[in-house]
């Protein structure tokens, strides 16, 4: 799995090639030596819980703004020895806060701290976030 460079490979990468998805985890490696569960129910889920990083085509901004907010949503979730990564796979359904789950995970590039540094800055620049932030 190669690395981006910037904000600006990503956003390629998003305009490129569809369905893409960001993952933050350990990677494809420690996801696939585990079963995904709703932390809450404990219930198994069917796949990878990510989240699109194709622009819907409602925003009328750059792509690079919707790949900053897509990273910078769950940028949170990239502690503790987990990254960003893009993905590529078959949608089976929907996870518990309604995001896409995934199967037959294909890793097409990890995203390295810089580059989710790089799109918080954008976010916090080009998006009216008011007080209570992201």
């Amino acid at each position: 799995m190669k690395a981006v460079g910037s904000l600006a490979e990503v956003a390629e990468l998003a305009t490129s090639r569809a369905p893409l998805f960001v993952r933050f985890s350990a990677g494809p490696d420690a996801d696939a030596a585990e079963v995904s569960r709703d932390h809450e129910s404990g219930c198994e889920l069917p796949g990878l819980s990510v989240n699109p990083l194709n622009p819907e085509p409602w925003f009328d901004r750059p792509v690079l703004h919707w790949v900053a907010r897509q990273l910078v949503q769950y940028a949170h979730l990239g502690e503790e020895g987990r990254y960003a990564w893009v993905v590529a796979g078959r949608e089976v359904g929907r996870g518990p806060d309604c995001e896409p789950l995934l199967a037959d995970v294909d890793p097409v590039a990890r995203i390295p701290d810089d580059v989710v540094r790089e799109a918080r800055a954008l976010y916090d620049e080009v998006f009216d976030v008011g007080d209570d932030g992201a």
